[in-house]
């Protein structure tokens, strides 16, 4: 079983993960910490549960979600696992940086793309790729099956959805990836996303005015 650790990140207020099993392997997916304090944070948490990581995981490539991706690959030796298209989003991070007044060291090392239906294995758990385009071109979301629980980057908030007016973004194709993949999910799915509280699939579909049939 996992457990699920979150943490809020960087000025823009992103949503970190860290899930850890029960012989304390763990993942860390969107690393978005920006400051030394809030890398600090992140390894006082991984050194004081005695957890061991195994892998990095990117949903997307949008600089607040990669803010750490060096910190984290120089610290426990982790390449980044991502999706193909978002390799020259991650490359413009730097960029985007810039323009945001918040310059930082982008990670350089290997990249191991990321395909839909691929499993991402953590002891005896598993993680489902979901290809959820639309946001970015390569967003992915890491679905747990087993236990009900999808981390869905910047595709799905609560009353609202991922932002499309960013490089790479569609509109059309984001609301296509939210009723193909994510409505198709049991109603009782909980979603945790790249920015604000957990919701679940059955509140989304109930609830969500982008999403609503007219």
């Amino acid at each position: 079983m996992l457990t699920i650790k979150s943490f809020v990140f960087n000025p823009v207020q992103e949503n970190t993960y860290v899930l850890s099993d029960e012989k304390d392997a763990c993942c860390l997916i969107d690393p978005g910490c920006y400051f030394g304090n809030e890398r600090a944070i992140l390894s006082d948490y991984v050194e004081q549960e005695g957890l061991i990581p195994k892998i990095l995981l990117n949903t997307h490539c949008h600089l607040d979600h990669v803010f750490g991706n060096k910190f984290v690959y120089d610290t426990w030796d982790l390449p980044l696992h991502l999706h193909e298209k978002e390799k020259p989003v991650l490359e413009n991070a730097p960029a985007a940086g810039l323009r945001w007044g918040l310059p930082f060291e982008n990670y350089r090392g290997e990249l191991i793309f990321l395909s839909p239906g691929d499993r991402v294995t953590l002891g005896d758990n598993e993680l489902t790729v979901l290809f959820l385009p639309g946001h970015s071109p390569g967003s992915v979301g890491f679905y747990c099956e087993a236990q009900g629980f999808l981390i869905g980057g910047d595709v799905l908030f609560r009353g609202s959805i991922g932002r499309t007016d960013l490089p790479g973004g569609d509109h059309d194709r984001l609301l296509r990836s939210i009723r193909e993949e994510l409505w198709v999910l049991p109603d009782e799915v909980v979603v945790y996303p790249g920015h604000g509280e957990a919701t679940t699939i059955g509140w989304e579909k109930a609830n969500n005015p982008f999403l609503r049939k007219n």
